[in-house]
């Protein structure tokens, strides 16, 4: 290969740099004012297509070879120096600052972000980037760096295969090979995005592959520029048409539910229209904006904004209120700015610059031995604490939901779990595996309590609201001769409300068809959903046990949904403390099925039903804690351990159920 590989423009674009900074400032006054998703990220993800094919078609042009060290040490000195800083900050910090409830969840997705993989970090926790009632990290937002950093490792794979390929094939339409690898990529990635955001998208939102297709479009136009021809006068236009195109994203879409599916074409061809006006110089065009020196100089620093913006953030919002004001949230970008600029010069330019490879590499294993001896430090601190902690439980001073209508003499003990543990205080069903996520529609069935030579068995069904009464049946049924299954799916009630083609209507079908043939004695699952008053949801829950009754003679134990909240109720009583939370929890109208309830309970002699609400309740009032044990993980979702309290309780109704059957 005497000619250049592919022509491609390697020359410094200014308005590119612009681009950055304007995309880094739309994440951070959504975040910080809105709360909403910019798509700013998209934009930073077409660009690192654009730029690092760039970089790649321009090494092979003048090295004649890609080699995978070369390649790997330059993004290690441009990437690690201000992720591994920033997180060592979190760490100190989270320590000093940061609720207990959310600190081993913080830890975890630090060192996911350590090493790249955040996003499957926040995918496989069932994280929705934006629902309030979910308690953030400071690093959630690494989840973009992680994508980053696996995308160019794809793009080394895709860049080696095309170069073996020229080579080996004599491959002479060099161009148009690259465009056919890097268009059947972004069509089968694009394809892929749309249908996953469409059936689940928090899921979609945080995967790779779902992004690929952002990136791919940004190296087709790195590929495709020098042949698109624009004059200046459609250059300025298209320019002033993306800006406002881009600020307008987060205000017209509510990217957070949409993104990042065909609505993301968006901002990402606002990034394709200013990245084209820069083709050009013209007096008013865009590019003289986001080319002057001041866009450019921040610019460089845009990857440090992005980041600082959000710890700076999430720790004000733990620690003072949950929305900043104007001057509190100006305050914050403009610390972003200067944490940044300080950061660059003083952490990322020594190494990033450095000609010895074994000074730069010295300095940032220096700076990742750190982190990890941090992580070490807090996790054995938060277990002398849990420890100490379990050295104080007894059931008489635990007594849970067996409090709530009699709590006198209940002595005050440090509620358990521990708020370093209640994030995880998950049911059993989670733990394993046996709960289903929203991308798969097949049957996964759990199985507990006594497996062989049993007298009855159990069916807990439906979605996260029955599944977090398992520890409930668990612990009812541990001294009887019992198997237990567990068949639920997050976000999933079993419910005739379904399409037959949706993936949740699917996955009642397969349900219904394995109890036609399942040897089930008694099936449990929730009624209502609290948090509605459409009687319509209602009677397809309803509906769907009552089928299962008349068709297959299976006994049903219909629960009545939880109070449910619109604020994380395990953040409001940590940060907030006691006195405040109970007030905010009966402020609202928590049960918005209690019509349906009574109408049901009156109405149906058929199922069982089961109404718990009295034992979220002291003296008439909701509490967040009873008998010392804490009763919620987020806004809606019970402890594990609260559960396990309701043991004698289920006790007596099922066997009250059973012993008419058996």
């Amino acid at each position: 290969m005497n000619t250049p590989l592919i022509n491609v423009e390697s020359k410094f674009r200014p308005e590119i740099e612009g681009l950055r900074v304007v995309a880094a400032l739309l994440v951070a006054v959504y975040h910080i004012w809105f709360n909403r998703v910019s798509g700013g990220v998209d934009v930073f993800f077409v660009i690192s297509g654009f730029l690092i094919t760039t970089s790649i078609i321009s090494t092979i042009n003048r090295t004649r070879e890609f080699r995978f060290w070369p390649y790997v040490k330059k993004l290690m000195k441009r990437l690690l120096p201000s992720v591994f800083f920033i997180l060592a900050i979190v760490l100190i910090l989270s320590w000093f600052l940061l609720p207990r409830s959310i600190l081993d969840k913080t830890i975890h997705e630090v060192f996911a972000s350590m090493f790249f993989y955040q996003n499957w970090q926040l995918a496989f926790s069932s994280t929705d980037y934006l629902d309030s009632t979910q308690m953030k990290t400071p690093v959630e937002h690494f989840w973009a760096l992680s994508i980053q950093g696996q995308f160019y490792i794809i793009w080394f794979l895709i860049f080696t295969l095309i170069l073996f390929s020229i080579r080996k094939y004599k491959v002479t339409k060099i161009k148009a090979l690259i465009n056919t690898v890097l268009g059947i990529l972004f069509v089968s990635s694009f394809i892929y995005s749309v249908y996953l955001t469409s059936v689940n998208q928090p899921w979609a939102y945080f995967i790779t592959m779902t992004r690929v297709w952002e990136f791919t479009l940004g190296s087709l136009l790195c590929i495709n520029l020098p042949s698109i021809k624009v004059n200046k006068y459609t250059a300025s236009m298209l320019g002033w048409l993306g800006i406002i195109g881009l600020i307008l994203t987060g205000i017209v879409f509510n990217v957070s539910e949409m993104f990042p599916g065909y609505i993301a074409l968006w901002p990402m061809t606002c990034a394709l229209f200013i990245v084209l006006s820069g083709t050009h110089d013209t007096k008013y065009g865009v590019k003289r904006f986001l080319g002057s020196t001041v866009m450019v100089r921040l610019g460089g620093i845009a990857f440090g904004i992005y980041l600082w913006h959000w710890v700076l953030l999430e720790f004000y919002r733990y620690n003072v209120q949950e929305t900043p004001g104007f001057i509190v949230g100006t305050l914050i970008i403009i610390s972003s700015i200067a944490l940044s600029f300080m950061m660059t010069k003083y952490i990322e330019e020594p190494i990033r610059s450095s000609k010895d490879s074994k000074f730069s590499f010295k300095r940032l294993g220096v700076m990742g031995s750190v982190n990890v001896l941090l992580i070490g430090s807090i996790l054995i601190g938060s277990n002398i604490d849990q420890n100490r902690l379990e050295n104080k439980i007894t059931d008489k001073n635990y007594p849970g939901a067996l409090a709530a209508k009699n709590p006198e003499g209940i002595p005050d003990q440090e509620p358990i779990p521990s708020f370093s543990e209640v994030f995880n205080d998950l049911p059993q069903a989670h733990l394993d595996g046996s709960n289903q996520e929203l991308d798969d529609s097949d049957l996964k069935i759990g199985e507990y309590g006594k497996t062989k030579n049993y007298d009855a068995t159990i069916a807990l069904i439906g979605s996260s609201h029955s599944e977090h009464w398992l520890g409930a049946i668990l612990e009812a049924t541990k001294d009887e001769n019992y198997r237990v299954l567990s068949l639920t799916r997050s976000g999933t009630r079993f419910s005739t409300g379904y399409s037959d083609n949706d993936l949740k209507g699917i996955w009642n079908n397969n349900v219904k068809e394995y109890l036609k043939q399942a040897d089930v004695d008694l099936i449990v699952a929730q009624a209502t959903a609290s948090d509605t008053s459409t009687n319509k949801i209602q009677q397809q829950m309803v509906g769907q046990l009552q089928s299962v009754k008349d068709e297959y003679g299976i006994e049903v134990l219909a629960i009545r949904d939880g109070p449910r909240y619109s604020f994380n109720v395990l953040e409001s009583l940590e940060t907030g403390g006691l006195e405040q939370t109970i007030k905010r929890m009966n402020s609202e109208d928590n049960q918005k099925d209690e019509s349906f309830w009574r109408q049901f309970e009156n109405n149906n002699e058929s199922l069982n039903k089961i109404d718990l609400t009295d034992y979220f309740r002291v003296n008439g009032q909701f509490h967040p804690v009873i008998g010392n044990i804490i009763i919620y993980r987020d806004n809606r979702h019970l402890t594990n351990t609260y559960s396990e309290s309701f043991g004698p309780i289920f006790e007596e109704k099922i066997n009250q159920i059973l012993k008419n059957v058996l």
